[in-house]
């Protein structure tokens, strides 16, 4: 009993010390509570009240307060202020989706006429340039009934940002998820007040419109300067070098091939395509250390100012320059405040790098855009920084030896360096797997080689010489910067494609359940900010969405509005209708790991009966058929499709059902406005389905 006795304490003993050691690491966790709080509110099915609201939080707050006069032990006061803190981020977050409200167009489905104000030029579809437009009128709607924002895709060249034009359009809500759990678009569009979507009929003309409010004035000329960079970058170095480097400049990617985006994506360098923590960190890091070199070369200046601190003005400077120049895109916005509060901590003599300013950033993105916490780019931006700064908390640091000959010393740095890059892109990789896994299905197999391999060219070669030729292009200097970084741009898509190519170069993940990305999440932050062995208790769950297992994959797929259906067989998925929702089909089958088929039309065609409008399925293919005509299908039609399948799905609405029907699920398009995209399941002799409306709920931007 002695013996169980001192065990016992000893184990209480270590403990307590390791809550103890803890005590500078609390704080960290405020802004993970604070997130978690704008979580729970966007992962609500029924809208909150502001009374449920606001009684929390006096809750919380009084409890905080109270705990803390009256000396309550240390765990009451914490619990209380994580509660606090919970109770905040969901105020925070209602607050920010009622503040960005803004009318939404019905689907009518019918043509309309808009003018509207050019405001942007998004990334393109696969339908053409997209744009982004205040519009100012469009026909059928009421001036109060007109959306803030509307996205849509013309055919030809786009209109510059700061056009006014008038064109006529289908156009739609924001689409719903293309899969029930998968990613939504809808919200996405509602907290950007984007209210229509949709794709230009004909020409775009140019309209007279009434001048902007300044604020739309300010960020079309802003965005005006952006486009004229972009394609003076693609004029000087060509669509192949340049419309990356455009990319990586303005963040237009309207240039890019789509060969190029493949072979990024697939060998594990997408991340060079778009503005974020690596881009930022990359100017602001070679501005900072271009002036103190600078300021330490000149001994009049040095003797006056501190290079350290004008560095960080300069690095600050330059990261907000990047920041506009990039069109403040959310990654852009988040790596800004992380590299702002980088240099803020030099400015006030703090460590530039430690997990308290990246707590900092944290807590400063969450509250102007809490929405931000469910989007890919937060969650691995965060996660890679996170584990990077605590990676450099342990990080060994060698003695520096006085008198070793010159040979050894860059031996021992070269050897430190190449061990110190494998480490980072190990850490950073890891970091980010389950977000990848989670959100895009894939894994680069070969990511860590490449990005060995990219990373010099684009911090020493790319990004630097990228910077200096956009600041001088617009006074025609910047022509030497832009090729040599075209240089190493082309350098880097050839280390692409050719990791792309190799045998195995990736891996399609089915999704786990929505319950193990916050639980990887929570897992790879307590291996951060955790001190001590401890730490490593975090690492299983971390590793959740990996472990946890997948249920078997769906039978068939509709899409939301019945124009496209799918159908697996073992590990592949089968379109219905190849040339239709295709961007909704492959997010579809790689959340549920599955391959489509080599030849969508053969693979089709041997196990479906199909004309323009339907598809019935032979026998031995899965009961499923699909019309996806706009009209109903006849008497006989209809009834046709009844007798082949146990399913039918319908784009058209229809009054009566045939007696061929009786017995049948039949989905048509009322049935579909309400349930959204479906996956159906056959089970002891039943069909299971499981509705995207179902795990949306009723919220503001759910239609």
């Amino acid at each position: 009993m002695a013996v169980k006795a001192s065990a016992t304490a000893r184990m209480r003993e270590a403990v307590r010390e390791a809550l103890v050691a803890q005590a500078d690491r609390w704080p960290l966790w405020t802004p993970v509570a604070f997130g978690a709080g704008c979580a729970l509110y966007l992962a609500l099915r029924t809208e909150p009240g502001w009374g449920w609201i606001a009684g929390a939080f006096v809750f919380f707050l009084w409890l905080t307060i109270r705990t803390r006069r009256t000396r309550a032990p240390f765990a009451a006061i914490l619990a209380a202020t994580f509660g606090l803190c919970v109770a905040a981020g969901f105020g925070v977050a209602k607050l920010r989706s009622e503040r960005v409200a803004a009318p939404v167009v019905a689907a009518a489905g019918a043509p309309a006429t808009m003018e509207a104000w050019v405001v942007d030029v998004a990334s393109p579809g696969k339908g053409g340039a997209r744009l982004v437009l205040a519009p100012v009128w469009i026909e059928g709607l009421a001036p109060e009934a007109t959306p803030v924002r509307a996205r849509l895709t013309v055919d030809g060249p786009a209109p510059a940002p700061g056009t006014a034009i008038r064109v006529r359009a289908i156009l739609n809500p924001p689409p719903p998820p293309a899969s029930p759990g998968a990613y939504d678009f809808a919200r996405d569009a509602w907290f950007h007040s984007v209210g229509a979507v949709g794709f230009a009929l004909g020409e775009v003309r140019p309209a007279a419109l009434d001048p902007p409010p300044w604020r739309l004035r300010t960020e079309m000329a802003v965005n005006a300067a952006r486009w004229d960079l972009a394609r003076r970058i693609v004029a000087r170095l060509g669509e192949a070098q340049g419309g990356i480097a455009a990319a990586m400049t303005t963040g237009h990617e309207a240039w890019i091939a789509q060969a190029d985006v493949d072979a990024m994506r697939d060998s594990g360098l997408a991340h060079l395509l778009s503005i974020s923590g690596l881009h930022m960190a990359i100017v602001g890091g070679f501005v900072f250390f271009s002036v103190r070199l600078g300021v330490a070369a000149w001994p009049w200046l040095a003797l006056r100012v501190s290079g350290k601190k004008l560095a960080a003005v300069c690095g600050l400077a330059a990261v907000g320059g990047y920041l506009v120049l990039s069109g403040a895109p959310a990654p852009a916005e988040r790596s800004a405040v992380t590299a702002a509060a980088a240099f803020a901590a030099i400015l006030l003599d703090r460590r530039p790098i430690s997990l308290n300013s990246l707590a900092a950033a944290a807590f400063v993105v969450l509250l102007l855009k809490p929405e931000a916490v469910v989007q890919p780019g937060f969650q691995m931006s965060f996660a890679a920084t996170a584990a990077l700064v605590a990676l450099a908390e342990v990080w060994p640091r060698l003695v520096r030896e006085i008198s070793a000959p010159w040979p050894i010393l860059i031996f021992q740095r070269t050897v430190s360096w190449i061990g110190l890059a494998c480490m980072t892109s190990l850490v950073a990789g890891l970091a980010t797997g389950p977000f990848a896994m989670q959100h895009f299905n894939r894994v680069a197999v070969y990511g860590l080689a490449a990005n060995m391999a990219a990373a010099p060219l684009s911090s020493f070669v790319v990004m630097p010489f990228l910077a200096l030729g956009a600041a001088l292009e617009p006074i025609g200097l910047g022509g030497l910067f832009l090729h040599v970084a075209g240089w190493g741009v082309q350098a880097t898509t050839a280390v692409g494609a050719w990791i792309a190519g190799l045998p195995g170069a990736t891996r399609t993940v089915a999704s786990a359940p929505a319950a193990a990305l916050p639980i990887a999440f929570f897992g790879l932050l307590f291996v951060c900010l955790w001190k001590g062995r401890a730490r490593w208790l975090g690492a299983p769950f971390a590793a959740a969405v990996l472990l946890w297992p997948r249920a078997e994959p769906p039978a068939a797929w509709i899409a939301s509005d019945g124009a496209a259906a799918a159908v697996r067989i073992d590990d592949r998925a089968i379109a219905l209708r190849p040339d239709a929702k295709a961007f909704a089909f492959d997010i579809w089958d790689r959340r549920r790991g599955l391959e489509a088929a080599g030849d969508l039309e053969a693979a089709r065609d041997a196990l479906y009966a199909c004309d323009r409008w339907s598809c019935a399925p032979k026998a031995g293919a899965p009961a499923l058929a699909s019309w996806w005509g706009k009209k109903p299908p006849t008497w006989a039609k209809l009834s046709e499709l009844c007798r082949s399948a146990e399913v039918v799905t319908l784009r058209a609405t229809v009054d009566r059902l045939p007696p061929a029907c009786r017995g049948r699920l039949v989905l048509d398009a009322v049935d579909l406005a309400r349930t959204g995209s479906i996956e159906l399941w056959r089970r002891d002799g039943r069909w299971l389905a499981l509705t995207a409306a179902e795990l949306r709920g009723k919220r503001p931007w759910v239609q």
